[in-house]
């Protein structure tokens, strides 16, 4: 996981072309997200999803730097005022306490954008045929907006007029959190060619994972540690938001990441996934996680 986090953050130091003219307080308000460090999860899945099916690390490279691109421009705007206003970010200032808010809204604009422009170099570089470029483009432009990704955003913050039911919380982790670790599996099955049913069998696996992962995070924000998270903790108590353990309990909580856990990796068994060994084991790494 390290080595190949290294590798993604050395695509994305370059990921914006130099000859490009970008105004430098644009750009480096870019960078400043884009090179704060993360666990790269999401570029993690696109490319061991890939090579379970034998794909090629090269060609699914833009497209785990494109899923990257997207999830840190989420942040960027995640944490603005209008927003959580939230003012550390994986031990850093957040972006808009360094460059102004309107900077750093331009730059989570410039990243989402950017993120469509890395997924054609897959094909334009690597030769991924057109065909796969457009169900992966389709994918993240479904997952990472109203019905996605943006929708879960939405869904929070209306939540924090008062979520009176799991299932309210639930959708937002599943569509916050969750499609774009979905979106990142269902990438890299496609670089390596997975048919429809193993398409299916990522998207179970990305579903369970991706919530799985976010009562985690709920359950750490209670009992992590701030050095090693990045940021402080108890924010969701402080900003009156519902979490897992406030509606099941720890312990709940706890055997309910193990549970999910379990339930992806089965189905990963179900559809006959070719190598399926390294996703086993970040699924079974995130249950473990400490940050």
């Amino acid at each position: 996981m390290e080595s190949t986090a290294a590798e993604v953050s050395g695509e994305l130091s370059r990921i914006i072309p130099g000859h490009w003219e970008v105004p430098k307080a644009l750009r480096a308000s870019m960078y400043y997200s884009l090179m704060a460090g993360g666990k790269r999860l999401r570029p993690l899945l696109v490319i061991a999803a890939a090579e379970a099916f034998g794909g090629s690390r090269p060609a699914a490279m833009p497209i785990a730097c494109a899923v990257e691109i997207v999830h840190t421009y989420s942040l960027i705007h995640d944490d603005l005022p209008a927003m959580d206003d939230d003012d550390y970010r994986r031990g850093k200032p957040t972006n808009h306490k360094v460059y102004g808010e309107a900077t750093a809204i331009l730059a989570g604009d410039a990243l989402l954008t950017h993120a469509f422009y890395s997924i054609v170099q897959a094909g334009r570089r690597h030769g991924v045929p057109a065909e796969r470029l457009l169900s992966i483009v389709e994918d993240l432009a479904e997952m990472a907006g109203a019905r996605g990704m943006v929708g879960g955003q939405a869904a929070d913050m209306a939540g924090e007029q008062g979520i009176t039911q799991l299932q309210e919380l639930k959708f937002i982790h599943l569509h916050k959190t969750g499609d774009l670790i979905i979106f990142s599996l269902l990438a890299g099955g496609r670089i390596g060619g997975a048919s429809v049913e193993q398409l299916e069998g990522l998207r179970r696996f990305g579903r369970d994972l991706g919530l799985a992962f976010q009562i985690q995070d709920d359950i750490l924000d209670l009992v992590g540690d701030e050095a090693k998270l990045g940021k402080a903790t108890q924010s969701d108590v402080q900003q009156q938001k519902v979490t897992y353990p406030y509606f099941v309990g720890m312990d709940a909580s706890l055997r309910e990441v193990e549970r999910l856990t379990q339930s992806a990796k089965q189905a990963l068994v179900d559809t006959a996934i070719p190598d399926p060994a390294r996703l086993m084991e970040i699924a079974d790494y995130l249950m473990k996680r400490d940050h």
